[in-house]
């Protein structure tokens, strides 16, 4: 009964993604303290702390990395400035460019910075030049010069009616520039590296500086001295002020002096008296290996978690932190307790699972040695901390709790995720393999045993105890119940069958090895061997329903065996790259398969076809997984995307309208109602049935006036949907011509401010020109080709003879030769109009008939579409010719 009312999976949608939203540089925080502002190359990223979204995404025109970026105190105004030495200020709600100006730097501006009232902004360039810009009347009121080096850092005194501006640079000194004289009043000396941050009190009678030469100073700011020096034993890059009308007692701040916040290569945020220079309070961070370096902050600049920036969040009385790995954290005041932590960039995806009582969850191995947990519905992470070198591989038991990860670094982990707070913690390990662990899978009916498979060329088998500890101080220490040399390279998968019977390994070996599991305490037994695989093979899976399994090989291929006679009963091909990983779907009736080029393939099995292909990313797809459910599946890749698809059924009323519709279009093309044809096409979003429209029009009774005729009868967002599929078809040499025939239409008929209205229209317009250029290359050599067909035809010709307008054969051919037919085929395709090519195609066809040349009639009837392939046809004959 089950059996029939499967409905085969045939549409996946993307339901959500984690896309990379920050890869290093500058990060804000809006005054209402709703969104974060991160900078992500070319574009800058509206991040909105509560859902985890990309809000909004300003990015840049031409297509130059934003070097630096500032947002009015009042949240309006947003002014980026790239590497094109441009000034863009952005309506950033609307995600519009407002206003542009040419930066009077020489070189690109790597710091600025807005003053209290929004009025004022202050660039500091990399050429040691402060400008500052009247945003409202829109012209520079400064060029303060005396800076050595980059100027890294501007901040505005707080009280703006002293009209204070200072600068640090690489010189390592603070500038204090007056901006009624334009004259620096004095420059303030103290550190020995660059200074990292300004935090002022909030009388502005005081300073503290941080610096990467692990001191934080105190000035006084009315006498422009130094009123303490604070050694913090580390490289600080961000410093903030605690609130001085807040109560941190409990983190031992009993006075009313000034304390400030550090954050630095530690990577952990502690607290000190600036009066006693006393540190008074040390966050505690979750355990981790040493990365190497002491025990008290691991490497200097090497540690993953070495902080780069803090935030003040006064409102809430909040911090915001940001980590070497791109990590940005929240945490509460003055608990330091994590409230939320956004993963801005996840680099290489290695695999992922579904986790989660409901799935809520996802773990992610990317390419270091911290596992990410992402709760789906708000995108928060939580970084798990325990191995010590890459991740490579996750599996998760039955339940969804508990879930294994294996590593580099020569060992397996045990995790459990508590379903009611979704902590995660280890609470068992193993290290007995001899080198990089690859592939590891878990016992499918109990949690019982996992298996590892190495780059050691073995598989072990790890029991796990029948209580496993609920927390990471009562870590299990796991040994090999088995070990066993399964293959001459390195094993790249395992699986366990649904019985937890059998076990399946595949290798680089080319070959997929069956095995018993037997009883607990027994040795693993080979069964079987699948061969068959020309190269490596990546994954294998068993069926959850019938006695087969699937393996996915470096050949680009999928093959189905049985477990009865090891036999190849199907194989898929249709990936263009290896098959990376694979999965059943639809209770054992479909695979699902992730390849390095990129693409997702959902196959049906009885009939070998391919039904789906899903392409959402850019690079190898290392992580594919279902839901137990069956109705999501989960992706990942080598660009650092995740993305979530969710399965829907399409619905039978909508097949019917398409059907009807695609009707309709092909009834309006035979009765040449040209135009409702075309909006039909447009309406159904189908670019190959619009430009097979286009070429019906052109190749009816006067095509270039009727095509004329229709295209400018079209709607404006109809013309939009036109330029963006010409931009499509343009970079395809057999439908090039429909395309410059559109747009010839439109820029003959369309000023440049109405194309410029259309949305996209430049993006597209960029997009054309360089195929447009190869198409123009390419007719000046099928020119030249027909120049050099001319003169050898002349060269040809018997002296004394006249000239004639038609193409014949050379003398030194008799006309019967069916090399003479040749000739004149060529030259005429070469030579003359596509018309003239046809009517000498047509002529050549019933000579090569009625002289009955079977050998040489099948080439009469090739017409050949591409001018590469027709010119590499006329040369081979040339040579063939002057060789005879």
């Amino acid at each position: 009964m089950a059996k029939s009312n499967l409905q085969f999976k045939t549409n996946y949608a993307v339901s959500s993604t984690i896309e990379p939203f920050y890869k290093g540089g500058k990060v804000q925080i809006s005054k209402d303290e709703k969104f974060i502002f991160c900078t992500c190359g070319t574009r800058v990223n509206v991040l909105q702390i509560v859902t985890g979204k990309i809000v909004h995404s300003i990015e840049q025109d031409d297509q130059e990395d934003i070097t630096s970026f500032a947002l009015s105190l009042d949240d309006e105004i947003l002014v980026t400035a790239s590497k094109a030495l441009l000034l863009k200020q952005w309506d950033w709600k609307q995600a519009q460019c407002t206003r542009s100006w040419r930066a009077i730097h020489n070189v690109p501006i790597a710091s600025m910075t807005f003053d209290p009232t929004s009025t004022l902004l202050a660039t500091g360039g990399c050429d040691g030049t402060i400008k500052l810009w009247d945003v409202v009347k829109q012209y520079c009121t400064h060029n303060l010069k005396g800076s050595s080096g980059v100027v890294h850092l501007v901040e505005f005194h707080p009280d703006i009616s002293l009209l204070q501006l200072f600068s640090s640079a690489s010189d390592c000194g603070i500038r204090m520039w007056d901006l009624r004289s334009s004259q620096c009043l004095c420059v303030l000396q103290s550190h020995y590296s660059p200074v990292t941050s300004l935090a002022f009190t909030s009388d502005g009678a005081s300073m503290v500086s941080s610096g990467r030469d692990k001191i934080c100073t105190v000035w006084d700011l009315k006498s422009r001295t130094t009123r303490r020096t604070v050694p913090v034993y580390e490289a600080v890059e961000s410093v903030v002020l605690l609130p001085e009308d807040e109560d941190f007692s409990e983190i031992g701040v009993k006075t009313k002096e000034i304390h400030f916040i550090t954050a630095g290569s530690k990577g952990v945020l502690r607290v000190w008296d600036a009066s006693s220079a006393r540190c008074v309070f040390a966050q505690t961070l979750p355990s981790a290996p040493p990365a190497g370096g002491s025990e008290e902050g691991g490497e200097e600049y090497g540690d993953p978690r070495s902080l780069t920036y803090c935030l003040p969040l006064p409102s809430s009385l909040r911090l915001v932190t940001v980590t070497a790995e791109h990590n940005i954290l929240l945490y509460q005041l003055p608990s330091f307790t994590t409230q939320q932590q956004f993963v801005g960039f996840n680099d290489e995806v290695l695999d992922v699972k579904f986790l989660g009582k409901g799935d809520t969850h996802i773990v992610v191995a990317t390419n270091s040695s911290q596992l990410k947990v992402f709760e789906l519905a708000t995108s928060s992470c939580k970084i798990l901390y325990g191995h010590t070198d890459t991740v490579l591989s996750l599996d998760v038991f039955k339940k969804g709790s508990l879930f294994v990860s294996c590593a580099k670094d020569k060992s397996v982990r045990v995790w459990r995720q508590d379903p009611d707070s979704g902590q995660v913690c280890c609470v068992a390990q193993g290290c007995s393999h001899g080198n990089a662990v690859g592939s590891i899978t878990c016992s499918r009916m109990k949690e019982s045993f996992v298996v590892s498979g190495s780059q050691d060329c073995t598989i072990k088998v790890w029991d796990l105890p029948e209580t496993i500890p609920e927390t990471d101080g009562d870590m299990f220490q796991l040994n090999a119940r088995v070990t066993e040399k399964a293959h001459d390279k390195d094993v790249n998968s395992v699986a366990v069958s649904p019985n937890d019977k059998l076990l399946v390994s595949g290798s680089q070996d080319r070959l997929a090895k069956l095995w018993s599991l037997g009883a607990p305490g027994a040795d693993l037994a080979l069964l079987g061997v699948f061969r068959g695989h020309r190269r490596g093979v990546w994954c294998v899976q068993f069926s959850p329903m019938d006695q087969v399994l699937a393996s996915s090989s470096a050949d680009g291929s999928v093959k189905l065996w049985s477990l009865q006679d090891f036999s190849c009963l199907k194989t898929f091909e249709g990936h263009d790259a290896s098959v990376l990983k694979l999965i059943f779907v639809s209770r054992g009736t479909q695979l699902l398969t992730s390849g390095s080029d990129g693409l997702v393939k959902l196959w049906t099995i009885k009939t070998n076809e391919c039904v789906k292909t899903l392409d959402a990313h850019q690079d190898k797809v290392w992580g594919l997984h279902a839901t137990r459910k069956d109705d999501r599946v989960v992706t990942a890749s080598a660009d650092s995307n995740i993305t979530v698809w969710t399965f829907f059924y399409v619905q039978m009323w909508w097949c019917v309208v398409v059907l009807c519709r695609k009707q309709e279009l092909s009834n309006l093309l035979h009765e040449k109602k040209f135009l409702k044809a075309l909006g039909l096409a447009i309406s159904l979003d189908q670019p190959h049935t619009v430009l097979k429209v286009i070429k019906a029009i052109r190749q009816g009774e006067d095509g270039a006036k009727q095509l004329e005729k229709t295209v400018l009868k079209l709607r404006q967002d109809q013309k939009e949907s036109m330029l963006r599929y010409c931009a499509v078809w343009n970079t395809n040499a057999r439908s090039c011509l429909d395309a410059q025939a559109v747009i010839q239409v439109m820029l003959t008929h369309l000023s440049p401010e109405e194309l410029l209205q259309y949305q996209g229209a430049r993006a597209h317009l960029e997009g054309l020109i360089p195929y447009t250029e190869r198409h123009m290359q390419r007719i000046g050599r099928l020119l030249q080709a027909s120049m050099f067909l001319d003169y050898m035809w002349q060269k040809m010709r018997v002296t004394g003879a006249p000239a004639s307008p038609s193409v014949n054969c050379p003398p030194n051919l008799p006309t019967s030769s069916p090399y003479c037919f040749y000739f004149i085929y060529f030259s005429a395709l070469l030579h003359t109009s596509i018309s003239t090519c046809t009517s000498s195609y047509a002529h050549l066809s019933r000579q090569c008939k009625s002289a009955k040349l079977s050998l040489f009639a099948p080439m009469a009837y090739l017409l050949p579409t591409s001018s590469c392939l027709l010119h590499t046809l006329y040369i081979d004959f040339l040579f063939f010719l002057l060789c005879h």
